[in-house]
């Protein structure tokens, strides 16, 4: 599985990515969380405001720091 935190690297961007990093170990899998920090590459999902979080290619959500029960949901929904 892949996780991807789309952003600049602004604060809530590493809140994003660290709430990602402790959903992964309570839901218990084994995901590899990319950072997408070129405006190209997040334009490319559609995606206007940051941050933004994408599993396995779907983006789950953006503009808002996603929880730690939030982000584990998106990752049952891709398994």
């Amino acid at each position: 599985m892949i996780i991807k935190i789309l952003g600049s690297g602004c604060s809530n961007c590493k809140k994003l990515e660290a709430n990602a990093k402790e959903a992964v170990e309570k839901a218990n899998v084994d995901a590899e969380i990319v950072k997408v920090q070129d405006i190209k590459d997040i334009m490319a999902y559609g995606v206007m405001r940051t941050p933004a979080i994408v599993v396995n290619e779907k983006v789950k959500m953006y503009g808002k720091v996603s929880s730690v029960d939030e982000i584990v949901k998106f990752i049952q929904d891709e398994r």
